[in-house]
């Protein structure tokens, strides 16, 4: 008699989600505040291993992925920084291709799917890779495994390495 196994679900049989959490934090321009960010960060929920800053005259959104990404909400409240919270594609660059970036956008491009932004990971477990924030995250990292590319879990990211 042939054995019947439960599908895999969230809570089972090893499945992960294929994103990761981002963290935009909003900053005052003032000297010194990045460094109290990324020090509360790193010393309470681990490492920083994806960055982006972007300035205007009065403020800055910094856009993080934390290796702990529930230690990182606890230290954001804790700290009273003013934060949201949103979902990112961690994507390997494929080493298959000389052109890794386009073969992405294509990808995703044939899908009509939108990238509003993106960023390098710090950290990477095997190799270059990019956070995305895309229009569909869902049917993106179907169509990218699909495709052949391979996407970064959160626990990818809290490994030690």
């Amino acid at each position: 008699m042939e054995e019947v196994l439960p599908p895999q679900t969230q809570h089972g049989a090893g499945f992960e989600l294929t994103r990761v959490r981002q963290f935009t934090v909003f900053l005052e321009n003032r000297v010194g505040r990045l460094q109290m960010l990324v020090r509360a960060l790193e010393e309470s929920a681990g490492r920083i291993v994806a960055l982006s800053i972007e300035e205007s005259a009065d403020s800055a959104l910094v856009r993080l992925i934390c290796s702990h990404p529930g230690l990182g909400r606890d230290t954001l409240h804790k700290e009273g920084f003013s934060f949201s919270e949103s979902e990112v594609l961690a994507v390997e660059l494929p080493r298959s291709t000389r052109q890794p970036l386009i073969a992405i956008c294509a990808a995703l491009l044939a899908a009509e799917i939108n990238i509003h932004y993106s960023y390098p990971l710090l950290v990477r477990p095997r190799g270059p890779a990019l956070a995305l924030y895309v229009d569909d995250p869902t049917l993106a990292a179907q169509l990218l495994i699909r495709k052949g590319f391979t996407l970064i879990g959160e626990s990818d990211l809290s490994k030690e390495g």
